[in-house]
């Protein structure tokens, strides 16, 4: 399973995650205040509900496991990221804006969480209909 057309799966997939997050935080640092990591939370939100909603589609699919790879780990992995997200919570605390800070974490954590699991059960609710 690990052979070059594998690795050059994620590769193409970990270039376009990242190229779209880069894009994202381009976007909100433009349009949106800056008392809160806006970028780094929409991007960990919306991989978060995208994960939900593809695993969700591809439960009843025969889907292989390279595309699996491809979508999961290379452009949703490199898409989301944790270690931007944990810069920013040290660069918050580091500020005094504790309050901010654990809002983050909570935002990140259990939204993320709770739009894997919702992007999952939607799909699911509208399949069955």
């Amino acid at each position: 399973m690990y052979n070059f057309n594998t690795l050059t799966l994620l590769i193409l997939g970990g270039s376009i995650g990242t190229i779209a997050r880069y894009l994202l935080f381009l976007v909100s640092n433009r349009y949106l205040n800056h008392w809160i990591p806006w970028g780094t939370l929409i991007v960990n939100l919306l991989g978060s509900l995208l994960i939900g909603v593809f695993w969700s589609l591809m439960d009843k699919t025969n889907v292989t496991p390279s595309t699996r790879l491809f979508l999961f780990i290379g452009i949703l992995g490199s898409f989301t990221t944790f270690s931007t997200f944990a810069f920013d919570n040290l660069s918050l605390f580091h500020s005094g804006a504790y309050r901010t800070m654990i809002l983050n974490i909570v935002l990140n954590n259990v939204g993320g969480i709770g739009l894997c699991f919702a992007g999952y059960y939607l799909v699911k609710l509208f399949q069955y209909q």
